[in-house]
C-alpha cells in the first residue's frame, strides 16, 4: 500500500510548526492536547486502533473525512473474523470457514495497515507506541481494541480444550469442538456457562444451549440429556421482555437454569466442572459433564487495564451519548472496549458507528456534537434451528424494535434474519461504512406510531 503522511523526520521546525496547528485547533468547550512524541516516526491525521468490526468500520467512514493517506490501522492479525455467525457453526449449522477473511481484504483501500500491536498509551502528547517500538502520533484517535478471552482465570482452561466434550463458541480455535462434543453426546449432563464479568454478546451462552436441545430431539437423544445452564447472574436475560419470552421456553423444553453460579474449574480428564455459590462465597458444587459448553471470563485488553485512557474498571472512559472520550477530546473509543452500558454485540458497534462517525464530524468542525447514541443493541436469541427472539433494546433496557410485530415470539424470519441477511450486511455494508444499524427501518415501520 501507498504510504501514508511522511513520518514526523523532518526539521524540528516542521514538527513544532504542526503541533502549533494541532494545538490552535478546537474541540468544542475544550482544546486539543498539543503535545507529541517528538522521537516520533510517523503522523497520522486519524489512527484506528484495532482491526475488528469497530475499527474497520470506523476507518472506512473517516476515508471520506480525511482521505485514504491520513488514515492508519493498527492490528496485528492476519484473519478478520465475523464471530456472531460462531453460535451456528457449534451447532453444525454454519461452516467456520465462512465466519473469516483476510484482514487485508476488509481494509479499505488506500489505508495503511500497520500490523503491529499497541502497547503503550500516551495522549498527553498524541502518540502511541507499538510492540516493535514505532512511535505514531496523530490528530485523532479511534481506540477498537475489543474485548479479551480470560480463559485461563478458570483453573485447567485452556489446556482442558485438549480433551474431548468440552467446546466453547467464543473462539475460533475451540468453536467446532463444541460440534464435535455435540455429536458425540449420548446421555448425561450437557452444561452451559456464563461467567462473572462483562462479556461480548450475552446471550450466546444460552443461545448454544437451546441449539444443542434442538439438536439432541432431533437426534432422538432428549430423553437421555439432561441440560444445565448455570449462569453468574441473577436472571435470564436484562429485559424484562424478552426475559419472559425465554422463560417461557425454558419451562417448555424442561431446561434447568441455576444462577448465582459460576465456572471456577474444569477437571477435563474426568469430565467435572466446578462452580461457585456467588451467593455463598466458599461454597462450590462438582458437577459431571458429558458435554460442556464454557464461556470464558472476560476483560478488557491489557494495553488498556493501566494506561491513562481507561476507567476504574479497566474500560476505555467515553461519553455514552458521543462516544468522545471524557478527558482527551481528541481520542474516541467504538465497541467492546469501551465502558458504554449497553450489551457488547456487533449491532450495538454499527449503530455506534454512525454516532462516532457524526461526532467526529462535528468536532473537526469546530463544533459540538449533537447526536446522542441511545445505547441501541441487538440480541437474536436462537432458540432452534429455525427460530429466532429478536431482541432490540436500548441503555434503560427498554424494548426498541425494528419490526411491526412483536419480537420477542419465536420466528423462522428472524432466524433467516440472524443466519443469512445480518453477515450479508456485515461483510458488504457495514464494514464499508453504509451500515449504521436499523434506526431508519424503524421509523418507516412505525409511521404513525408514537
Amino acid at each position: 500500500m501507498a504510504p501514508l503522511m511522511a513520518a514526523v523526520t523532518g526539521p524540528r521546525t516542521w514538527l513544532f510548526a504542526s503541533l502549533q496547528r494541532l494545538g490552535t485547533s478546537q474541540v468544542g468547550p475544550r482544546q486539543l492536547h498539543t503535545g507529541a512524541c517528538l522521537a516520533s516516526k510517523n503522523y497520522y491525521e486519524m489512527l484506528v486502533l484495532g482491526g475488528g468490526s469497530g475499527g474497520i468500520t470506523m476507518a472506512a467512514r473517516m476515508k471520506n473525512k480525511v482521505g485514504a493517506d491520513n488514515i492508519a490501522i493498527v492490528e496485528p492479525s492476519e484473519q478478520h473474523f465475523y464471530q456472531p455467525i460462531w453460535t451456528l457453526v457449534g451447532a453444525g449449522a454454519k461452516q467456520l470457514s465462512s465466519s473469516g477473511r483476510p484482514t487485508a481484504s476488509v481494509i479499505p483501500s488506500g489505508i495503511e495497515w500497520i500490523k503491529d500491536r499497541v502497547i503503550e498509551f500516551n495522549p498527553d502528547k498524541n502518540c502511541i507506541r507499538t510492540d516493535t517500538g514505532k512511535e505514531i502520533s496523530y490528530r485523532y484517535l479511534i481506540i477498537a481494541l475489543g474485548i479479551q478471552l480470560d480463559y485461563e482465570k478458570i483453573k485447567g482452561l485452556p489446556e482442558g480444550f485438549d480433551h474431548p466434550k468440552i467446546g466453547s463458541n467464543y473462539s475460533f480455535k475451540t468453536v467446532e469442538k463444541t460440534w464435535k462434543a455435540l455429536q458425540d453426546f449420548k446421555e448425561g449432563n450437557a452444561i452451559f456457562t456464563f461467567p462473572n464479568t462483562p462479556i461480548k454478546c450475552a446471550g450466546a451462552p444460552q443461545k448454544i444451549m437451546y441449539l444443542s436441545e434442538d439438536y439432541f430431539r432431533k437426534t432422538g437423544k432428549r430423553a437421555k440429556a439432561n441440560i444445565i445452564f448455570n449462569t453468574s447472574l441473577g436472571a435470564i436475560f436484562a429485559v424484562k421482555k424478552y426475559a419472559d419470552a425465554l422463560q417461557e421456553v425454558i419451562r417448555d423444553r424442561n431446561l434447568t437454569v441455576n444462577y448465582k453460579q459460576n465456572l471456577i474449574e474444569v477437571r477435563a480428564d474426568r469430565q467435572e466442572a466446578v462452580f461457585e455459590n456467588l451467593d455463598k462465597p466458599g461454597e462450590t458444587q462438582v458437577i459431571s459433564y458429558e458435554m460442556l459448553h464454557v464461556t470464558p471470563p472476560m476483560s478488557s485488553p491489557n494495553v488498556l487495564k493501566n494506561s491513562p485512557v481507561v476507567d476504574a474498571a479497566g474500560w476505555v472512559d467515553v461519553d455514552k451519548e458521543t462516544l468522545q472520550h471524557k478527558k482527551f477530546p481528541n481520542v474516541f473509543g467504538i465497541g467492546d472496549c469501551t465502558n458504554l452500558p449497553t450489551s457488547k454485540t456487533a449491532a450495538a458497534v454499527a449503530a455506534q458507528s454512525g454516532i462516532l462517525d457524526r461526532t467526529i464530524s462535528l468536532i473537526m468542525k469546530n463544533k459540538l456534537p449533537t447526536k446522542k447514541y441511545d445505547g441501541y443493541t441487538s440480541c437474536p436469541l436462537v432458540t432452534a434451528y429455525n427460530r429466532v427472539i429478536l431482541a432490540e433494546f436500548d441503555y434503560n433496557a427498554q424494548p426498541l424494535e425494528t419490526f411491526p410485530f412483536d419480537q420477542s415470539k419465536e420466528r423462522l424470519s428472524m432466524y433467516i434474519l440472524k443466519a443469512d441477511l445480518m453477515p450479508f450486511l456485515y461483510w458488504n455494508l457495514m464494514l464499508k461504512g453504509y451500515w449504521g444499524g436499523p434506526a431508519f427501518l424503524r421509523k418507516l415501520f412505525h409511521l404513525g406510531k408514537s
